[in-house]
Protein backbone atom coordinates (compact mmCIF):
# COMPACT_ATOMS: atom_id res chain seq x y z
CA UNK A 1 0.00 0.00 0.00
CA UNK A 2 3.27 2.46 1.18
CA UNK A 3 4.45 2.16 -2.58
CA UNK A 4 1.26 2.93 -4.69
CA UNK A 5 0.32 5.89 -2.13
CA UNK A 6 3.59 7.04 -2.94
CA UNK A 7 2.87 6.57 -6.34
CA UNK A 8 -0.53 8.40 -6.65
CA UNK A 9 0.28 11.41 -4.35
CA UNK A 10 2.72 12.42 -7.02
CA UNK A 11 0.47 11.12 -10.39
CA UNK A 12 -2.36 13.60 -8.48
CA UNK A 13 0.12 16.62 -8.12
CA UNK A 14 2.18 15.85 -11.74
CA UNK A 15 -0.74 17.34 -13.90
CA UNK A 16 -0.89 20.93 -12.03
CA UNK A 17 2.89 21.98 -12.73
CA UNK A 18 2.45 22.94 -16.33
CA UNK A 19 -0.03 25.57 -14.42
CA UNK A 20 2.13 26.69 -12.43
CA UNK A 21 3.12 30.26 -12.95
CA UNK A 22 6.59 31.70 -14.04
CA UNK A 23 7.49 32.42 -10.79
CA UNK A 24 6.09 29.06 -9.19
CA UNK A 25 3.72 31.59 -6.59
CA UNK A 26 0.66 30.77 -8.30
CA UNK A 27 -0.92 28.06 -10.01
CA UNK A 28 -3.66 28.84 -12.60
CA UNK A 29 -5.98 26.14 -13.08
CA UNK A 30 -9.18 27.63 -14.52
CA UNK A 31 -12.04 30.68 -13.56
CA UNK A 32 -12.20 31.17 -10.16
CA UNK A 33 -15.79 31.69 -9.03
CA UNK A 34 -14.97 31.59 -4.86
CA UNK A 35 -15.87 34.45 -3.31
CA UNK A 36 -12.04 35.03 -2.19
CA UNK A 37 -10.11 36.32 -4.57
CA UNK A 38 -7.89 35.10 -7.55
CA UNK A 39 -4.51 35.64 -5.69
CA UNK A 40 -6.18 33.58 -2.54
CA UNK A 41 -7.52 30.98 -5.28
CA UNK A 42 -3.87 30.63 -6.80
CA UNK A 43 -2.34 30.31 -3.51
CA UNK A 44 -5.17 27.46 -2.64
CA UNK A 45 -3.87 25.34 -6.03
CA UNK A 46 0.11 26.08 -4.68
CA UNK A 47 -0.54 25.27 -1.20
CA UNK A 48 -2.64 22.65 -0.70
CA UNK A 49 -1.36 19.82 -2.74
CA UNK A 50 1.69 20.20 0.09
CA UNK A 51 -0.91 18.37 2.52
CA UNK A 52 0.63 15.43 0.67
CA UNK A 53 3.43 15.93 -0.54
CA UNK A 54 5.56 16.95 2.54
CA UNK A 55 4.67 13.35 3.76
CA UNK A 56 5.97 12.00 0.89
CA UNK A 57 9.04 13.37 1.96
CA UNK A 58 9.37 13.13 5.68
CA UNK A 59 9.00 9.58 4.68
CA UNK A 60 11.90 9.38 2.43
CA UNK A 61 9.54 9.29 -1.04
CA UNK A 62 10.94 11.25 -3.69
CA UNK A 63 9.63 14.11 -5.64
CA UNK A 64 10.93 15.95 -8.84
CA UNK A 65 9.30 19.37 -8.11
CA UNK A 66 10.48 20.81 -5.02
CA UNK A 67 12.87 23.23 -6.47
CA UNK A 68 10.01 24.56 -7.93
CA UNK A 69 8.03 25.01 -5.13
CA UNK A 70 10.68 26.65 -3.29
CA UNK A 71 10.97 29.18 -5.96
CA UNK A 72 7.39 29.80 -5.38
CA UNK A 73 7.54 30.27 -1.49
CA UNK A 74 9.76 32.96 -2.07
CA UNK A 75 8.62 34.51 -4.79
CA UNK A 76 4.63 34.38 -3.41
CA UNK A 77 6.21 35.71 0.27
CA UNK A 78 8.30 38.89 -1.69
CA UNK A 79 6.02 41.78 -1.33
CA UNK A 80 8.52 42.77 -4.39
CA UNK A 81 8.00 40.42 -6.59
CA UNK A 82 4.65 40.17 -8.96
CA UNK A 83 3.29 36.89 -7.46
CA UNK A 84 3.14 38.00 -3.97
CA UNK A 85 0.47 36.47 -2.32
CA UNK A 86 -0.26 39.56 -0.50
CA UNK A 87 -0.86 40.04 3.81
CA UNK A 88 -3.92 38.27 4.87
CA UNK A 89 -6.42 40.51 6.72
CA UNK A 90 -8.70 38.85 9.14
CA UNK A 91 -10.60 35.88 8.49
CA UNK A 92 -8.73 35.77 4.75
CA UNK A 93 -8.90 32.59 2.74
CA UNK A 94 -4.74 33.41 2.70
CA UNK A 95 -4.56 31.98 6.79
CA UNK A 96 -5.90 28.75 5.47
CA UNK A 97 -3.65 27.76 3.12
CA UNK A 98 -0.49 29.27 5.50
CA UNK A 99 -1.72 26.47 7.35
CA UNK A 100 -0.54 24.12 4.55
CA UNK A 101 2.90 26.20 4.06
CA UNK A 102 3.55 26.06 8.20
CA UNK A 103 2.72 22.09 8.14
CA UNK A 104 5.41 21.50 5.44
CA UNK A 105 7.91 23.57 7.19
CA UNK A 106 6.81 21.25 10.39
CA UNK A 107 7.32 18.19 8.36
CA UNK A 108 9.83 18.73 5.26
CA UNK A 109 12.08 21.76 6.06
CA UNK A 110 14.91 20.14 4.28
CA UNK A 111 13.04 20.61 0.86
CA UNK A 112 11.20 23.48 1.23
CA UNK A 113 13.36 25.74 3.72
CA UNK A 114 16.74 24.75 3.96
CA UNK A 115 17.77 25.69 0.26
CA UNK A 116 16.26 29.28 0.84
CA UNK A 117 18.90 31.95 1.38
CA UNK A 118 18.85 34.43 4.57
CA UNK A 119 17.04 36.93 3.29
CA UNK A 120 14.48 34.35 1.25
CA UNK A 121 14.09 32.84 5.12
CA UNK A 122 13.54 36.33 6.32
CA UNK A 123 9.96 37.16 4.35
CA UNK A 124 8.91 33.36 4.82
CA UNK A 125 8.83 33.13 8.26
CA UNK A 126 8.05 37.24 8.77
CA UNK A 127 4.68 36.09 5.95
CA UNK A 128 3.87 33.17 7.68
CA UNK A 129 3.69 35.14 10.97
CA UNK A 130 1.29 37.35 10.31
CA UNK A 131 -1.33 34.15 10.71
CA UNK A 132 -0.99 35.03 14.15
CA UNK A 133 -1.83 37.85 14.49
CA UNK A 134 -5.45 38.17 12.20
CA UNK A 135 -9.17 37.06 13.76
CA UNK A 136 -10.35 33.87 12.19
CA UNK A 137 -13.66 32.83 11.89
CA UNK A 138 -14.43 30.98 15.34
CA UNK A 139 -14.43 27.17 14.27
CA UNK A 140 -12.06 24.63 12.75
CA UNK A 141 -9.94 27.81 11.24
CA UNK A 142 -8.74 28.77 14.60
CA UNK A 143 -6.37 25.66 14.11
CA UNK A 144 -4.10 27.42 10.56
CA UNK A 145 -2.25 30.00 13.20
CA UNK A 146 -1.35 27.23 15.25
CA UNK A 147 -0.45 25.11 12.53
CA UNK A 148 1.49 27.99 11.34
CA UNK A 149 3.20 28.09 14.55
CA UNK A 150 4.68 24.29 14.13
CA UNK A 151 6.15 25.24 11.04
CA UNK A 152 7.82 28.28 12.73
CA UNK A 153 8.98 26.22 15.45
CA UNK A 154 10.31 23.38 13.40
CA UNK A 155 12.49 26.03 11.36
CA UNK A 156 13.62 27.60 14.71
CA UNK A 157 12.16 31.29 13.97
CA UNK A 158 10.62 33.11 17.63
CA UNK A 159 7.17 34.36 17.81
CA UNK A 160 4.83 35.19 20.36
CA UNK A 161 3.22 31.84 21.93
CA UNK A 162 -0.09 33.68 23.32
CA UNK A 163 -2.01 33.68 20.37
CA UNK A 164 -1.27 29.84 19.92
CA UNK A 165 -2.16 29.08 23.26
CA UNK A 166 -5.40 31.68 23.04
CA UNK A 167 -6.49 29.68 20.04
CA UNK A 168 -6.09 26.28 21.35
CA UNK A 169 -7.76 26.93 24.39
CA UNK A 170 -10.75 28.03 22.41
CA UNK A 171 -10.48 24.83 20.27
CA UNK A 172 -10.66 22.52 22.98
CA UNK A 173 -14.04 24.33 24.23
CA UNK A 174 -15.42 22.51 21.26
CA UNK A 175 -15.33 19.28 22.46
CA UNK A 176 -18.82 17.66 22.92
CA UNK A 177 -17.53 14.75 25.10
CA UNK A 178 -17.35 11.16 23.28
CA UNK A 179 -14.48 12.19 21.88
CA UNK A 180 -16.84 14.50 19.71
CA UNK A 181 -16.48 18.52 18.55
CA UNK A 182 -18.36 20.71 17.49
CA UNK A 183 -17.06 22.56 14.64
CA UNK A 184 -17.23 26.10 16.82
CA UNK A 185 -20.87 27.02 18.52
CA UNK A 186 -22.86 25.66 16.47
CA UNK A 187 -25.05 22.22 15.62
CA UNK A 188 -22.64 21.37 12.72
CA UNK A 189 -20.81 17.69 13.44
CA UNK A 190 -20.03 16.79 10.18
CA UNK A 191 -16.72 15.47 8.42
CA UNK A 192 -14.83 18.53 9.96
CA UNK A 193 -15.09 16.52 12.88
CA UNK A 194 -12.71 14.44 11.42
CA UNK A 195 -10.23 16.02 8.85
CA UNK A 196 -10.02 19.15 10.61
CA UNK A 197 -10.33 19.13 14.46
CA UNK A 198 -9.21 15.50 14.93
CA UNK A 199 -6.50 15.48 12.30
CA UNK A 200 -5.02 19.17 13.57
CA UNK A 201 -5.18 18.07 17.18
CA UNK A 202 -3.09 14.74 16.28
CA UNK A 203 -0.32 16.63 14.20
CA UNK A 204 0.05 18.88 17.30
CA UNK A 205 0.18 16.45 19.56
CA UNK A 206 2.52 14.71 17.46
CA UNK A 207 4.57 17.80 16.55
CA UNK A 208 4.28 19.79 20.01
CA UNK A 209 4.14 16.85 22.28
CA UNK A 210 7.40 17.71 24.43
CA UNK A 211 6.54 20.68 25.02
CA UNK A 212 2.62 20.27 25.97
CA UNK A 213 1.69 17.23 26.84
CA UNK A 214 -0.97 17.49 28.76
CA UNK A 215 -2.51 19.21 25.61
CA UNK A 216 -1.40 16.78 23.44
CA UNK A 217 -2.65 13.66 25.50
CA UNK A 218 -6.25 15.55 25.65
CA UNK A 219 -6.00 15.22 22.11
CA UNK A 220 -4.84 12.04 20.99
CA UNK A 221 -7.95 10.37 23.85
CA UNK A 222 -10.81 12.08 22.12
CA UNK A 223 -9.70 11.01 18.91
CA UNK A 224 -9.48 7.19 20.37
CA UNK A 225 -13.02 7.90 21.81
CA UNK A 226 -13.89 9.34 18.50
CA UNK A 227 -13.11 6.36 16.60
CA UNK A 228 -15.10 3.45 17.43
CA UNK A 229 -18.19 6.28 15.97
CA UNK A 230 -16.46 7.01 13.26
CA UNK A 231 -16.10 3.93 11.81
CA UNK A 232 -20.24 3.36 11.57
CA UNK A 233 -19.80 6.08 8.65
CA UNK A 234 -17.90 3.98 5.89
CA UNK A 235 -19.35 1.36 4.16
CA UNK A 236 -17.64 -2.75 4.01
CA UNK A 237 -16.56 -1.62 0.38
CA UNK A 238 -15.00 1.58 1.57
CA UNK A 239 -17.43 4.57 0.33
CA UNK A 240 -18.02 6.80 3.23
CA UNK A 241 -21.50 8.53 3.78
CA UNK A 242 -21.19 12.07 1.58
CA UNK A 243 -22.86 14.37 4.51
CA UNK A 244 -22.39 17.71 5.06
CA UNK A 245 -20.16 20.35 3.16
CA UNK A 246 -16.95 20.47 1.30
CA UNK A 247 -17.56 17.12 0.18
CA UNK A 248 -15.34 17.83 -3.10
CA UNK A 249 -12.69 17.46 -0.48
CA UNK A 250 -13.52 13.77 -1.25
CA UNK A 251 -10.81 11.00 0.06
CA UNK A 252 -9.90 13.67 3.25
CA UNK A 253 -12.78 11.64 4.60
CA UNK A 254 -10.10 8.97 5.52
CA UNK A 255 -7.86 11.29 6.58
CA UNK A 256 -8.51 10.73 10.56
CA UNK A 257 -7.43 7.14 10.08
CA UNK A 258 -4.22 7.94 8.64
CA UNK A 259 -3.65 10.87 11.62
CA UNK A 260 -4.31 8.18 14.01
CA UNK A 261 -1.48 5.91 12.85
CA UNK A 262 1.04 9.27 12.69
CA UNK A 263 0.20 9.94 15.98
CA UNK A 264 0.49 6.60 17.35
CA UNK A 265 -3.02 6.30 18.52
CA UNK A 266 -3.91 2.75 18.27
CA UNK A 267 -7.53 3.38 18.94
CA UNK A 268 -8.46 0.03 16.66
CA UNK A 269 -6.30 -2.56 15.67
CA UNK A 270 -3.96 -1.57 13.25
CA UNK A 271 -4.58 -3.71 10.45
CA UNK A 272 -8.23 -2.38 10.73
CA UNK A 273 -7.02 1.32 11.09
CA UNK A 274 -5.52 0.65 7.80
CA UNK A 275 -7.84 -0.92 6.16
CA UNK A 276 -10.20 1.55 6.76
CA UNK A 277 -7.89 4.40 4.70
CA UNK A 278 -7.13 1.69 1.92
CA UNK A 279 -10.66 0.52 1.11
CA UNK A 280 -11.67 4.10 1.27
CA UNK A 281 -8.76 5.18 -0.99
CA UNK A 282 -9.48 2.20 -3.65
CA UNK A 283 -12.91 3.13 -4.08
CA UNK A 284 -11.90 6.82 -5.22
CA UNK A 285 -9.13 5.80 -7.38
CA UNK A 286 -12.34 4.14 -9.34
CA UNK A 287 -14.30 7.36 -9.64
CA UNK A 288 -14.26 9.46 -12.55
CA UNK A 289 -12.90 13.14 -10.44
CA UNK A 290 -10.21 14.44 -13.19
CA UNK A 291 -11.00 16.48 -15.45
CA UNK A 292 -8.73 15.27 -18.96
CA UNK A 293 -5.53 16.81 -17.84
CA UNK A 294 -5.93 15.12 -14.65
CA UNK A 295 -6.61 17.92 -12.52
CA UNK A 296 -9.09 17.23 -9.56
CA UNK A 297 -12.65 18.77 -10.47
CA UNK A 298 -14.69 19.99 -8.02
CA UNK A 299 -17.41 17.83 -7.61
CA UNK A 300 -18.12 14.65 -5.02
CA UNK A 301 -18.84 10.89 -7.49
CA UNK A 302 -18.06 13.28 -10.45
CA UNK A 303 -17.43 17.13 -12.04
CA UNK A 304 -20.67 18.75 -10.42
CA UNK A 305 -20.33 22.60 -9.86
CA UNK A 306 -23.50 22.31 -8.61
CA UNK A 307 -22.83 20.60 -5.38
CA UNK A 308 -19.71 23.69 -4.95
CA UNK A 309 -19.66 26.33 -1.96
CA UNK A 310 -19.17 29.38 -2.50
CA UNK A 311 -15.76 29.37 -1.06
CA UNK A 312 -14.34 26.54 -3.35
CA UNK A 313 -11.85 27.68 -5.83
CA UNK A 314 -9.97 25.36 -8.79
CA UNK A 315 -7.63 23.83 -6.45
CA UNK A 316 -9.74 23.54 -3.55
CA UNK A 317 -10.16 19.71 -3.88
CA UNK A 318 -6.08 19.18 -2.88
CA UNK A 319 -7.68 19.41 0.44
CA UNK A 320 -7.94 15.49 -0.43
CA UNK A 321 -4.12 15.04 0.34
CA UNK A 322 -4.58 15.04 3.87
CA UNK A 323 -5.29 11.71 4.16
CA UNK A 324 -1.60 11.11 2.59
CA UNK A 325 -0.78 11.77 5.99
CA UNK A 326 0.58 8.19 7.01
CA UNK A 327 3.37 8.31 3.96
CA UNK A 328 5.58 10.52 6.66
CA UNK A 329 5.95 7.32 8.54
CA UNK A 330 8.61 4.86 8.15
CA UNK A 331 7.86 1.81 6.18
CA UNK A 332 8.59 -0.29 9.90
CA UNK A 333 5.86 1.31 11.14
CA UNK A 334 3.11 -1.18 12.65
CA UNK A 335 0.41 1.03 10.11
CA UNK A 336 2.64 -0.27 7.25
CA UNK A 337 3.86 -3.90 8.50
CA UNK A 338 0.15 -4.92 9.72
CA UNK A 339 -2.04 -6.73 7.49
CA UNK A 340 -4.74 -5.04 5.97
CA UNK A 341 -8.25 -6.17 8.02
CA UNK A 342 -11.29 -6.46 6.73
CA UNK A 343 -14.74 -3.94 7.36
CA UNK A 344 -15.07 -5.57 11.41
CA UNK A 345 -18.53 -6.62 12.31
CA UNK A 346 -20.62 -3.69 13.54
CA UNK A 347 -24.22 -3.72 15.14
CA UNK A 348 -26.90 -2.77 12.59
CA UNK A 349 -27.50 0.39 14.40
CA UNK A 350 -25.42 2.86 15.89
CA UNK A 351 -27.21 5.95 17.40
CA UNK A 352 -24.93 8.83 17.64
CA UNK A 353 -26.26 11.74 19.75
CA UNK A 354 -23.11 14.24 19.39
CA UNK A 355 -24.17 14.04 15.86
CA UNK A 356 -27.88 13.80 15.69
CA UNK A 357 -27.20 11.20 13.80
CA UNK A 358 -28.77 7.39 13.52
CA UNK A 359 -26.37 5.07 11.46
CA UNK A 360 -27.93 2.00 9.93
CA UNK A 361 -25.84 -1.08 8.18
CA UNK A 362 -27.33 -3.26 5.59
CA UNK A 363 -25.94 -5.82 3.44
CA UNK A 364 -23.20 -7.00 5.71
CA UNK A 365 -22.23 -3.97 6.18
CA UNK A 366 -22.02 -3.02 2.08
CA UNK A 367 -24.21 -0.45 2.31
CA UNK A 368 -24.48 2.75 5.07
CA UNK A 369 -27.44 5.37 5.76
CA UNK A 370 -27.32 7.91 8.37
CA UNK A 371 -30.48 9.86 9.55
CA UNK A 372 -30.08 12.80 9.96
CA UNK A 373 -32.19 14.73 13.26
CA UNK A 374 -30.48 18.11 14.46
CA UNK A 375 -28.04 19.63 11.87
CA UNK A 376 -28.04 22.27 9.30
CA UNK A 377 -26.43 24.85 8.00
CA UNK A 378 -27.78 28.02 6.93
CA UNK A 379 -25.08 29.85 5.24
CA UNK A 380 -23.11 27.67 2.63
CA UNK A 381 -25.12 26.86 -0.57
CA UNK A 382 -28.06 24.03 -0.45
CA UNK A 383 -27.22 23.73 3.33
CA UNK A 384 -30.36 22.36 3.89
CA UNK A 385 -29.79 19.20 1.54
CA UNK A 386 -26.58 18.76 2.48
CA UNK A 387 -27.63 18.78 6.28
CA UNK A 388 -31.34 18.64 6.96
CA UNK A 389 -32.38 15.64 4.73
CA UNK A 390 -34.24 13.06 6.28
CA UNK A 391 -31.47 9.96 5.05
CA UNK A 392 -27.73 10.31 3.98
CA UNK A 393 -26.51 7.24 1.53
CA UNK A 394 -22.79 5.81 0.92
CA UNK A 395 -24.35 3.67 -2.19
CA UNK A 396 -27.05 6.29 -2.96
CA UNK A 397 -25.65 9.60 -2.27
CA UNK A 398 -28.15 12.64 -1.87
CA UNK A 399 -28.82 15.67 -4.25
CA UNK A 400 -29.04 19.28 -4.45
CA UNK A 401 -31.53 21.17 -6.31
CA UNK A 402 -30.81 22.16 -9.91
CA UNK A 403 -33.39 24.99 -9.43
CA UNK A 404 -37.07 25.88 -7.88
CA UNK A 405 -39.56 24.96 -9.80
CA UNK A 406 -41.02 21.25 -9.66
CA UNK A 407 -40.16 18.23 -8.35
CA UNK A 408 -37.52 17.55 -11.22
CA UNK A 409 -35.69 20.25 -10.52
CA UNK A 410 -35.60 20.32 -6.46
CA UNK A 411 -34.35 16.60 -6.87
CA UNK A 412 -36.29 15.92 -3.05
CA UNK A 413 -34.76 12.66 -2.17
CA UNK A 414 -35.00 12.00 1.47
CA UNK A 415 -37.26 15.23 2.11
CA UNK A 416 -40.56 15.61 2.93
CA UNK A 417 -41.01 18.53 0.58
CA UNK A 418 -44.27 20.86 0.72
CA UNK A 419 -45.63 23.38 -1.46
CA UNK A 420 -48.68 25.63 -2.00
CA UNK A 421 -48.88 25.62 -6.22
CA UNK A 422 -47.09 22.24 -6.96
CA UNK A 423 -44.44 23.99 -8.13
CA UNK A 424 -42.28 25.52 -5.60
CA UNK A 425 -41.14 23.34 -2.75
CA UNK A 426 -39.81 24.05 0.54
CA UNK A 427 -38.31 21.36 2.87
CA UNK A 428 -36.99 21.14 6.04
CA UNK A 429 -34.46 23.93 6.57
CA UNK A 430 -33.50 24.27 10.36
CA UNK A 431 -34.86 21.96 12.77
CA UNK A 432 -35.56 22.15 16.26
CA UNK A 433 -36.65 20.95 19.45
CA UNK A 434 -34.56 18.01 18.43
CA UNK A 435 -33.90 15.13 20.42
CA UNK A 436 -33.65 10.71 20.34
CA UNK A 437 -32.68 7.77 21.72
CA UNK A 438 -31.77 4.29 20.92
CA UNK A 439 -32.45 3.97 16.99
CA UNK A 440 -34.70 7.07 16.80
CA UNK A 441 -34.74 10.80 16.28
CA UNK A 442 -37.22 13.59 16.86
CA UNK A 443 -37.72 16.95 15.19
CA UNK A 444 -39.64 20.24 14.69
CA UNK A 445 -39.72 22.45 11.49
CA UNK A 446 -41.31 24.70 9.70
CA UNK A 447 -42.13 25.30 5.96
CA UNK A 448 -43.91 28.62 6.68
CA UNK A 449 -45.55 30.75 9.77
CA UNK A 450 -48.46 28.49 9.45
CA UNK A 451 -47.07 25.31 8.01
CA UNK A 452 -45.43 23.08 10.85
CA UNK A 453 -44.28 19.49 11.00
CA UNK A 454 -43.47 16.97 13.73
CA UNK A 455 -40.51 14.17 12.02
CA UNK A 456 -40.03 11.05 13.77
CA UNK A 457 -37.28 9.00 12.08
CA UNK A 458 -37.06 5.19 13.20
CA UNK A 459 -34.11 2.79 11.92
CA UNK A 460 -35.63 -0.35 11.27
CA UNK A 461 -32.60 -2.32 9.25
CA UNK A 462 -32.76 -2.66 6.39
CA UNK A 463 -35.50 -0.02 6.41
CA UNK A 464 -36.31 3.09 8.24
CA UNK A 465 -39.68 4.84 8.89
CA UNK A 466 -40.32 7.95 8.79
CA UNK A 467 -43.58 9.79 10.76
CA UNK A 468 -44.39 13.14 10.44
CA UNK A 469 -47.75 15.42 11.87
CA UNK A 470 -48.33 18.08 9.63
CA UNK A 471 -50.45 20.99 10.91
CA UNK A 472 -51.27 23.66 8.03
CA UNK A 473 -52.89 26.57 7.78
CA UNK A 474 -53.18 26.41 4.16
CA UNK A 475 -53.98 24.01 1.80
CA UNK A 476 -50.64 22.12 0.36
CA UNK A 477 -49.20 19.54 -1.74
CA UNK A 478 -46.54 16.78 -0.59
CA UNK A 479 -43.66 14.57 -2.11
CA UNK A 480 -42.25 12.34 -0.10
CA UNK A 481 -38.77 11.03 -1.80
CA UNK A 482 -36.87 7.77 -1.09
CA UNK A 483 -33.20 6.93 -2.18
CA UNK A 484 -32.21 8.33 -5.29
CA UNK A 485 -31.42 5.57 -7.98
CA UNK A 486 -28.70 5.81 -11.10
CA UNK A 487 -31.02 5.52 -14.39
CA UNK A 488 -28.37 5.23 -16.45
CA UNK A 489 -28.90 1.51 -16.22
CA UNK A 490 -32.07 -0.45 -16.92
CA UNK A 491 -34.47 -0.45 -14.04
CA UNK A 492 -37.67 -2.45 -13.07
CA UNK A 493 -40.26 0.33 -12.49
CA UNK A 494 -43.08 0.01 -10.11
CA UNK A 495 -45.66 2.92 -9.08
CA UNK A 496 -48.97 3.20 -7.73
CA UNK A 497 -51.17 4.08 -4.82
CA UNK A 498 -49.23 4.15 -1.58
CA UNK A 499 -45.66 3.01 -3.11
CA UNK A 500 -42.80 3.64 -5.83
CA UNK A 501 -39.92 1.15 -6.79
CA UNK A 502 -37.19 0.61 -8.80
CA UNK A 503 -34.26 -1.77 -8.73
CA UNK A 504 -31.70 -3.07 -11.32
CA UNK A 505 -28.00 -3.10 -10.97
CA UNK A 506 -27.79 0.18 -9.64
CA UNK A 507 -29.65 -1.56 -6.55
CA UNK A 508 -32.80 -1.17 -5.06
CA UNK A 509 -34.65 1.95 -3.73
CA UNK A 510 -38.03 2.09 -2.53
CA UNK A 511 -40.66 4.06 -0.62
CA UNK A 512 -43.82 2.58 0.73
CA UNK A 513 -46.87 4.69 2.31
CA UNK A 514 -47.92 3.12 5.76
CA UNK A 515 -49.89 5.95 6.41
CA UNK A 516 -53.24 4.48 4.91
CA UNK A 517 -52.61 1.22 6.22
CA UNK A 518 -54.81 -0.62 8.67
CA UNK A 519 -53.29 1.08 11.92
CA UNK A 520 -51.63 3.67 10.41
CA UNK A 521 -53.24 6.35 12.07
CA UNK A 522 -54.46 8.36 9.09
CA UNK A 523 -57.45 9.43 7.28
CA UNK A 524 -59.18 6.85 5.96
CA UNK A 525 -59.15 8.31 2.58
CA UNK A 526 -55.92 9.13 2.16
CA UNK A 527 -53.48 7.17 0.70
CA UNK A 528 -50.71 9.29 -1.20
CA UNK A 529 -49.87 7.95 -5.02
CA UNK A 530 -46.13 6.62 -6.12
CA UNK A 531 -44.74 8.43 -8.61
CA UNK A 532 -40.92 7.63 -10.33
CA UNK A 533 -39.46 11.49 -10.41
CA UNK A 534 -36.94 11.96 -13.28
CA UNK A 535 -34.44 14.39 -11.47
CA UNK A 536 -32.59 16.58 -13.67
CA UNK A 537 -28.93 15.63 -14.60
CA UNK A 538 -26.22 16.64 -12.02
CA UNK A 539 -28.42 16.82 -9.05
CA UNK A 540 -27.08 13.50 -7.12
CA UNK A 541 -23.76 13.73 -5.80
CA UNK A 542 -23.21 10.21 -7.06
CA UNK A 543 -25.38 9.10 -10.15
CA UNK A 544 -25.32 11.55 -13.05
CA UNK A 545 -29.01 10.89 -14.00
CA UNK A 546 -31.29 9.71 -11.50
CA UNK A 547 -34.66 8.68 -10.28
CA UNK A 548 -36.56 9.24 -7.16
CA UNK A 549 -39.41 7.12 -6.02
CA UNK A 550 -41.40 9.26 -4.51
CA UNK A 551 -45.37 9.60 -2.68
CA UNK A 552 -47.30 12.11 -3.41
CA UNK A 553 -50.61 14.08 -1.90
CA UNK A 554 -53.00 17.20 -1.48
CA UNK A 555 -53.84 18.40 2.22
CA UNK A 556 -56.58 20.15 3.26
CA UNK A 557 -55.91 22.69 6.35
CA UNK A 558 -55.95 21.63 9.57
CA UNK A 559 -53.52 18.31 11.17
CA UNK A 560 -52.61 15.47 9.13
CA UNK A 561 -50.30 11.94 10.02
CA UNK A 562 -48.04 10.23 7.55
CA UNK A 563 -45.74 7.68 7.52
CA UNK A 564 -43.62 5.57 5.27
CA UNK A 565 -41.00 3.22 5.21
CA UNK A 566 -37.85 3.37 3.00
CA UNK A 567 -35.62 0.83 1.53
CA UNK A 568 -32.35 1.17 -0.07
CA UNK A 569 -30.29 -2.07 -0.80
CA UNK A 570 -27.08 -1.96 -3.23
CA UNK A 571 -27.87 -5.46 -4.24
CA UNK A 572 -30.93 -5.80 -6.58
CA UNK A 573 -32.87 -9.07 -5.09
CA UNK A 574 -35.74 -10.42 -7.02
CA UNK A 575 -39.59 -9.19 -5.77
CA UNK A 576 -40.03 -6.74 -3.63
CA UNK A 577 -39.24 -6.85 0.36
CA UNK A 578 -41.79 -6.70 2.66
CA UNK A 579 -41.87 -3.27 4.33
CA UNK A 580 -41.73 -3.72 8.25
CA UNK A 581 -44.88 -2.97 10.64
CA UNK A 582 -46.86 0.04 10.58
CA UNK A 583 -45.64 1.94 14.37
CA UNK A 584 -48.56 3.06 16.06
CA UNK A 585 -49.21 6.74 15.57
CA UNK A 586 -51.18 6.79 18.70
CA UNK A 587 -48.99 6.63 20.70
CA UNK A 588 -47.03 9.49 19.33
CA UNK A 589 -49.47 11.71 21.17
CA UNK A 590 -49.69 10.09 24.37
CA UNK A 591 -46.12 9.63 24.80
CA UNK A 592 -45.00 11.38 28.31
CA UNK A 593 -41.91 13.10 26.58
CA UNK A 594 -43.11 15.40 23.90
CA UNK A 595 -41.39 13.77 21.01
CA UNK A 596 -40.72 10.35 22.17
CA UNK A 597 -40.98 6.95 19.87
CA UNK A 598 -43.71 5.42 19.06
CA UNK A 599 -44.43 2.33 20.74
Amino acid sequence: MRSWLQDWTRDLVEPLVPHVSPGGARVRLGVNAALHDDTAAELEAYARPLWGLAPLAAGGGAFAHWPLLRRGLAAGTDPGHPEYWGEPGDEDQRIVEMAAIGFALALAPEQLWDPLDGCERDRVAAWLATALERSTTDNNWRFFGVLASLGLDRVGVAHDRAPVEARLDRLESYALGGGWYADGPTERRDYYVSFAMHFYGLLYATLAGERDPARAERFRERAAAFAPDFQHWFAAGGAAVPFGRSLTYRFAQAAFWGALAFAGVEALPWGVVKGYLARHLRWWRGRPISDPRGVLTVGYGYAQPTLAEQYNAPGSPYWAMKAMLPLALPATHPFWTAAEAPAPELEEVSTQPHAGAVLIRAEQGRHVVALSGRQHHAWVRHGADKYAKFAYSSHFGFSVPAGASGLEQGAYDSALALSDDGVHYRIRQEPFDCTGGDGWLYSRWRAASDLEVETWLLAEPPWHVRVHRLRTGRAVRSAEGGFAIDRDLPLLRDCGPGHARARGEPGLSAIEDLTSRPGGGGAADLTRQGRLVVALPGTNVLARRTLIPTLVAEHEPGEHWLACAVLGLAGAPGGWPAAPAVPDLTALLAADTPGGPPS
